[in-house]
């Protein structure tokens, strides 16, 4: 079956150069993630993370941007999930945002490491207790027998934290940074003649360039 191109003919788009950027590629992000915010994109912090596991196959699945500073895009899960296992065997990670509403997609590379202890506890103080519940319950990526099981266990985690005020952050679970080597700003343009500008990390510098679409 061939499923035909979407992208309008009439489209204008946003023109997209080197010129065009900050110079630094975390504020250029910023910005991009303001404007997909300001357009009424549907989750603008939801990005494809890809992960390579021990045979070298790679995987992907969608997780949501948590954080972001100089240091690079923040996340969080269980540790011991299949992506867990494969980022401590494997730290080097993609990661990709499709704002598609706008035209506009931001590509990432770079190593990931696991956040301190206390950022992790800050964040899962965040999230609602159902979900902080669920962090306890459920052994990710793991085979389970049904949804009953699941709903046992979240049943027994309820009971065991019945008496306090705050769930308390499990002990696998945990947030990660990657430290983007490459940065990628896709913006479409009519004819598939894409715009595409690429930070490439050059020791504390960087270098932007035009790539072809």
């Amino acid at each position: 079956m061939i499923f035909p191109g979407r992208l309008r003919e009439d489209y204008k788009g946003h023109a997209l150069d080197v010129a065009d950027v900050h110079p630094d590629p975390i504020t250029q992000f910023h910005r991009w993630f303001d404007e997909a915010v300001g357009e009424g994109v549907a989750e603008p912090d939801a990005m494809t993370l890809a992960t390579v596991d021990a045979e070298g196959s790679p995987r992907a699945r969608v997780v949501l941007l948590r954080g972001l500073d100089e240091r690079g895009f923040a996340f969080y899960t269980n540790r011991e999930s299949a992506k867990g296992r494969e980022l401590a065997g494997n730290p080097l990670a993609a990661l990709t945002f499709a704002w598609l509403e706008i035209y506009r997609q931001v590509r990432v590379t770079g190593a990931a490491s696991t956040l301190p202890d206390e950022e992790s506890d800050a964040y899962f103080a965040t999230r609602p207790r159902g979900a902080q519940v669920g962090a306890w319950a459920s052994p990710q990526s793991a085979p389970l027998a049904d949804r009953a099981t699941l709903e046992a266990r979240v049943a027994e985690v309820e009971e065991r934290f019945a008496a306090l005020a705050h769930v308390p952050r499990p002990p696998f679970w945990g947030g990660y940074v990657v430290r983007p080597e490459t940065v990628e700003l896709w913006q479409g343009r009519p004819n598939r003649l894409h715009d595409r500008v690429r930070y490439r990390r050059d020791g504390e510098a960087w270098i932007i360039e035009r790539l072809a679409p």
